[in-house]
């Protein structure tokens, strides 16, 4: 087959003209076009008034050999790659000691599906409840405000990527086409066909939900093993290899290849891996604010008269701006037509977060405005960034009213350095509930100084960005993991600690769902080499 790039043709364009446009790009007549298979479709809303669809797709036709020669060395005419998965291993009999993964978010799903999927039998431990009932006591949160600290947002089947909006694109170099086995699992897992193509595929977390349990049966019908509310109190390491791990309950299961997918709030186990000797460093993350406007006004200034189109759904940005203080404040975690949800994990913090559903038709849009730190912020300690999280986070507790609201402010009242006392016309999403107030005590002063800098040039860029209404409600501190979990660039075992695996968002290896599916897949890998090799 042949691969055809760059296409381009306008927002409204009869399906027909998509072939007419192939015909042409091709030279071959119609009967020539033995089938189309659309590979990727994005749209170029710089010019709101002729918004333009971008197509790439996958041919065949009759001749091939000869319609190459004819357009050798032509731009956006070339062999279709080979986007299959490929097993580096198979299992070998007789297998004394299965692999052990730990964590059942993206990277832990996908790690103990490629071990599955080759024969290694691994065994998969969550410290939380499976994705229904984790789902059941994560809502108690956001309506009764009954925190569960080993079940909710941050802890349990699927991941925090579960209460998010699903997002499936990641700036990640992928030369082996690892996300395209992501993309296909899920669309076997009841995910819309759709995330094959579209340009920023998402699903939402009622899918979400569903897939992870579809997910979880498959990998058990190949041989895994899921077990459930097994939190790993410890872990036991030899002469620089690991030979086990020990459960809460006592339990010790012997392993020497163990895949360390814990997610970014496992804050207990940074500190048990600590205590045992594992290299690890801090690292950079960045804290902030959840900002809330109108849907409809992102929509206006992305698409202009071409705003509620089908095709285009929920409009999205990505903003930057680098302050005079020497900060870099951004836009991060975009939700369309989403809700700003809480997400602690621990008694007595407030930590925000974004989540959309596949709809994406909830009224108002909110993104993470964050402001870029570093280990120089939190000095002294590789663990020394998760006591600076608990800081703010503790503070936005005691803003909120100590009852898990959050503290929040208006923007027009933010910028004025004056506290917020009524809501105007967007309410914000936020369950339990919001504190209007001052946020100026909520995060570092440079913090806040970078974001009141920052927000009117998003203005110029967004129309309507510093309304007064719009509402900033804090704060967001988990953007990703304060520590990375150190590996070798070839084995990815980490750089001490032979047999153990770090891997993910929480090791510092990834930034979102198909990141660190990618990087899960990776370390199976990578698991599955030393294992027959040894």
């Amino acid at each position: 087959m042949l691969r055809l790039t760059e296409i381009h043709l306008p927002l409204d364009h009869p399906e027909a003209d998509l072939r007419t446009a192939i015909l042409a790009r091709l030279g071959v007549a119609d009967a020539d076009l033995l089938s189309v298979s659309l590979f990727r479709r994005s749209y170029d809303a710089r010019k709101k008034s002729a918004v333009v669809l971008t197509y790439t797709v996958d041919v065949e036709v009759r001749d091939e050999a000869a319609v190459l020669k004819r357009h050798a060395g032509k731009p956006h005419i070339g062999p279709t790659p080979d986007t299959n998965y490929h097993f580096v291993a198979k299992a070998p009999v007789g297998l004394s000691k299965r692999p052990v993964v730990i964590g059942t978010g993206p990277c832990g799903i996908f790690a103990g599906l490629i071990l599955a999927e080759m024969g290694f039998n691994p065994i998969i431990l969550e410290r939380g409840k499976t994705v229904r009932e984790r789902t059941k006591d994560t809502w108690g949160l956001w309506r009764q405000r009954e925190l569960k600290p080993e079940s909710n947002v941050q802890y349990g089947e699927g991941g925090a990527g579960t209460f998010s909006d699903g997002k499936l694109y990641s700036q990640v170099k992928d030369p082996k086409h690892y996300g395209r086995k992501v993309l296909t699992e899920f669309v076997a897992a009841d995910a819309p066909a759709e995330i094959l193509y579209v340009s920023k595929p998402h699903i939402g977390t009622f899918r979400l939900v569903k897939m992870v349990q579809l997910m979880r049966e498959k990998i058990v019908s190949l041989g895994g093993e899921f077990r459930f509310e097994q939190k790993v109190d410890d872990i036991l390491i030899e002469d620089g290899q690991v030979r086990g791990v020990t459960l809460a309950s006592g339990e010790h299961i012997a392993a020497d290849h163990v895949v360390l997918a814990i997610g970014h709030s496992a804050r207990d186990t940074f500190q048990m891996l600590y205590d045992r000797g594992v290299y690890m460093e801090a690292k950079p993350f960045s804290i902030g604010f959840r900002a809330e406007h109108p849907q409809s006004l992102i929509d206006q200034c992305r698409f202009g008269p071409s705003a509620g189109h089908p095709i285009l759904g929920a409009a999205d940005y990505k903003l930057v701006h680098h302050c005079a203080n020497g900060r870099s404040v951004y836009s991060f975690c975009m939700c369309p037509g989403g809700t700003v949800v809480a997400a602690t994990s621990e008694p007595e913090r407030v930590v925000t977060n974004g989540m959309s559903q596949y709809s994406r038709n909830e009224r108002n849009a909110n993104s993470g405005i964050v402001v870029g730190i570093s280990p120089a912020d939190y000095p002294g300690h590789p663990l020394a960034g998760i006591a600076f999280q608990r800081q703010w986070e503790s503070r936005a507790y005691e803003l909120g009213g100590r009852n898990y609201d959050a503290p929040g402010q208006l923007v027009g009242d933010f910028l004025a350095k004056r506290p917020s006392t009524q809501l105007g016309s967007v309410i914000p999403s936020y369950k339990p509930g919001v504190l209007l107030g001052d946020l100026s005590t909520s995060l570092p002063d440079y913090a806040i100084d970078a974001i009141r800098e920052a927000l009117p040039f998003f203005d110029k860029q967004i129309r309507g960005y510093t309304m007064h209404d719009a509402v900033l409600t804090g704060v967001e501190t988990r953007t990703s993991s304060p520590v990375r979990i150190r590996r070798n660039d070839d084995t990815l075992q980490s750089l001490n600690t032979k047999g153990l695996y770090p891997a993910g968002e929480g090791a510092g290896y990834a930034g979102g769902i198909m990141s660190a599916s990618i990087d899960g897949i990776r370390v199976a890998e990578a698991v599955a080499l030393a294992i027959v090799g040894s």
